[in-house]
């Protein structure tokens, strides 16, 4: 590592197949804390090439336990989180609506480093269950149309990287990994990114893939639709610049999506949300960026999807699923 350490200080780049074995040496416990602290350190302060990122992406994807749900043509509404704006779980609540319009959702998430409540966080205090066991997922499938498939499960290979992240509470390039290493390959991705440039390295790493996808930044730093204005989306064969006006509503303030100081706080507006009593701010982020997941799966265009998945939403469809899957718990525990 301290060779690695001394490129990367010099403002060298690792090729990927260097960032591969970084990662892969990460997960064997070949490194300290403080060197692995280090090697995090050096990509707050410049950026990770296309290489690095391909690396350590396949790296990650070649250790999880992986599942394989062939047949469901699921979606992951996920985000990269690290944009520092504490919004209510946004995407969380999108993918009990996609799922309510009845496009299964593989939901990858983890608990929150940079922000106050991840996915895992409110969906872990509404009850939900998290498990690796892949007939327990599929019976969450099958019977919720969504699954939730707790990052640090899936990839165990990050244990010893877990409680670094935890002490540093910044973004890292961990971050940007998030989205692109969801252990059930889904066929469909939705997916936020906190800045622009990532954006772009994303959708070129997934152009080189099969998977049906639409990247999403808000020019105002979100790493999903905020409606607080203009939106960059990426998908395999256009760009285009999202308004508020797309989806046929107002532009909001970034108040009126703000996620609370804990995670019952979180779970408060979560619940609030997704039983057809937010604001028309809160219903109207929700069903853009769910609109924009059933969208991507089911080709339409995103004004389609949004009115689609605003009724979902308020005819309380959203609810059932989640009210079906809390009580869902797999056999034997983890």
């Amino acid at each position: 590592m301290k060779h690695i350490l001394n490129r990367l200080i010099n403002h060298e780049q690792l090729d990927k197949q260097e960032a591969r074995e970084v990662l892969v040496n990460i997960s064997e416990g070949k490194y300290n804390p403080s060197q692995i602290a280090s090697f995090m350190t050096v990509y707050m302060m410049r950026s990770v090439s296309i290489g690095e990122l391909e690396g350590f992406r396949d790296a990650l994807l070649d250790l999880c336990l992986a599942v394989d749900f062939e047949g469901y043509n699921s979606i992951d509404l996920c985000g990269t989180g690290g944009d520092g704006k504490n919004t209510f779980n946004i995407s969380t609540l999108s993918s009990f609506v996609t799922a309510g319009a009845g496009v299964n959702v593989t939901k990858h998430g983890n608990y929150g480093v940079s922000s106050v409540s991840g996915s895992s966080n409110v969906m872990e205090h509404l009850g939900i269950s998290f498990s690796s066991d892949k007939d327990f997922l599929k019976r969450c499938l099958d019977e919720a149309g969504i699954c939730v498939l707790h990052a640090p499960l899936f990839h165990p290979a990050m244990k010893n990287v877990a409680p670094i992240r935890r002490d540093l509470a910044v973004k890292t390039f961990f971050n940007m990994l998030g989205p692109m290493v969801n252990p059930a390959f889904p066929e469909n991705q939705l997916v936020g990114v906190f800045n622009l440039e990532l954006a772009r390295m994303y959708g070129y790493l997934y152009q080189k893939g099969d998977k049906n996808f639409t990247i999403l930044h808000a020019l105002d730093g979100y790493d999903e639709i905020a409606l607080t204005g203009k939106t960059k989306a990426i998908t395999n064969n256009s760009e285009r610049m999202l308004s508020p006006e797309d989806f046929g509503v107002t532009e909001i303030e970034e108040e009126a999506i703000y996620g609370g100081e804990s995670v019952k706080e979180s779970a408060e507006i979560f619940m609030k949300v997704i039983s057809g009593k937010g604001s028309e701010a809160q219903n109207n982020v929700v069903s853009a960026n769910a609109g924009m997941a059933i969208a991507t799966v089911k080709k339409l265009e995103p004004k389609a999807g949004f009115e689609l998945a605003k009724e979902t939403l308020l005819s309380g469809k959203a609810l059932e699923k989640l009210n079906t899957l809390i009580p869902l718990a797999p056999k034997g525990g983890i």
